[in-house]
């Protein structure tokens, strides 16, 4: 397996994703267009959004003011942007809806012709959360294969789905496109052994949000000796735990040099033994929501 920044992981949907993406939680629309274009200068190639963000389009400015650069080599096809379904969407209809109001941003902030400056497509729509019920998590699910059948998204998968929501899923009459990837919290002291195993059984591959722990375990007395160690930051450390454990992880961060430090750990590698030892493979360390335990059968 290549532990490095820029391989790629194939997906079940025939595709490629690059195994390290910039997160864009919680960035400003403001400061979006300016991250995900330094994300893209340092070498990134996978950009991950969402309508909750409130920053799709100022995303998307970002890649097309990159693509847009004279002499640049790199294509359309060579970046790969993400983007979710938020809970309010669930539904046939709704998700529909949102499905068109996604595509509708992938012109920027572009007033021109919106043809001509276009991202064209989304690389992958994912469910953000199963916060709702079996009803309308599979109607969403209908209206996401509708969309990767009319050109409009190349792949598809779930985000923050526990095992019970992916069998659901699975198991639906009406499944025609497996999902991708699960989109979960993943990094050393929440590595979800049981999820994860169960995610590469079913050929659905775990990408992993918060790998920086959102700055909770950062100062982690452990991890500390592996920065010292290794001589890189802790955030370094963990990323490059984050790929050795065989996930695509998606470090968040708005300072270019964060940004670009995230990405510079193709060079050093850590031992079987540090890799065992960092963190708690058992230790629920959630550092956010966790909706993988949201009962299937719910009622909203």
């Amino acid at each position: 397996m290549s532990f490095k920044t820029n391989s790629l992981v194939k997906l079940n949907s025939g595709y490629t994703i690059p195994r390290i993406g910039l997160g864009v939680y919680k960035a400003e629309a403001s400061e979006a267009s300016d991250s995900v274009f330094d994300a893209l200068e340092a070498g990134y190639r996978h950009v991950d959004s969402a309508k909750f963000y409130k920053n799709e389009r100022d995303s998307v400015e970002g890649i097309l003011r990159f693509l847009e650069k004279p002499g640049n080599p790199v294509k359309r096809e060579d970046i790969f942007y993400t983007t979710k379904i938020w809970n309010e969407d669930h539904g046939y209809e709704k998700a529909t809806a949102a499905i068109e109001a996604a595509f509708e941003q992938l012109s920027g902030n572009s007033k021109e012709d919106q043809k001509s400056r276009n991202l064209g497509y989304i690389d992958l729509v994912l469910i953000h959360s199963p916060l709702s019920n079996t009803e309308k998590r599979l109607n969403t699910w209908k209206a996401l294969q509708e969309a990767v059948k009319a050109g409009k998204i190349r792949s598809i998968g779930v985000s923050n789905y526990g095992i019970p929501h992916v069998e659901e899923l699975l198991n639906w009459d009406g499944l025609q496109i497996k999902p991708a990837v699960d989109q979960i919290e993943l990094h050393p002291w929440l590595q979800r052994p049981e999820l994860v195993g169960y995610l590469r059984k079913k050929n659905i591959v775990p990408v992993a949000y918060s790998p920086l722990t959102r700055g909770k375990r950062l100062d982690d007395a452990q991890l500390a000796e592996y920065a010292k160690r290794y001589n890189k930051s802790p955030a370094q450390i963990l990323i490059k735990w984050s790929l050795q454990a065989g996930f695509v992880t998606l470090p968040k961060s708005t300072n270019a040099q964060r940004i670009r430090d995230n990405i510079d750990v193709d060079d050093f590698e850590l031992s079987v033994e540090d890799f065992d030892k960092l963190g708690d493979k058992y230790e629920n360390g959630i550092t956010g929501w966790d909706p993988t335990v949201h009962p299937v059968d719910a009622d909203a």
